[in-house]
């Protein structure tokens, strides 16, 4: 039986080049966060989360008081994802604004950035 081969990432390609490429795509997805179109709104919102950049931190809490609830609600889920403490005071606003099926979500962000006492 062959043995499979491993695709650990080589640390010698991981320079300064990556690194832009990682920058270029957050500004990107933060640029498209003001888009007029909220399916894009909502996947670079779904982006940023699955990047967890700390970077989009800002953009992402300004995003909470987008129009359509649903690119609210992937903003909140994404700084859920990022965990940075800064999103807990403006979740906790946006809960209070949204309703039940919205306040789950916000709930598991905020939890996910502040667990339970007994979940740490």
């Amino acid at each position: 039986m062959k043995e499979k081969e491993r695709s650990d990432p080589d640390p010698v390609q991981d320079s300064g080049e990556s690194r832009i490429s990682q920058e270029e795509r957050l500004a990107h997805f933060i640029r498209m966060l003001s888009d007029e179109d909220e399916g894009k709104r909502w996947k670079a919102a779904e982006s940023l989360g699955r990047m967890r950049e700390p970077g989009a931190v800002e953009s992402l809490i300004e995003t909470l008081w987008d129009d359509d609830s649903r690119v609210r609600l992937k903003a909140a889920w994404a700084l859920g994802r990022i965990g940075d403490i800064r999103a807990t005071g403006p979740l906790r606003r946006l809960y209070r604004m949204e309703n039940e099926g919205g306040r789950e979500i916000i709930t598991e962000a905020i939890e996910a950035i502040n667990p339970p006492l007994g979940q740490q």
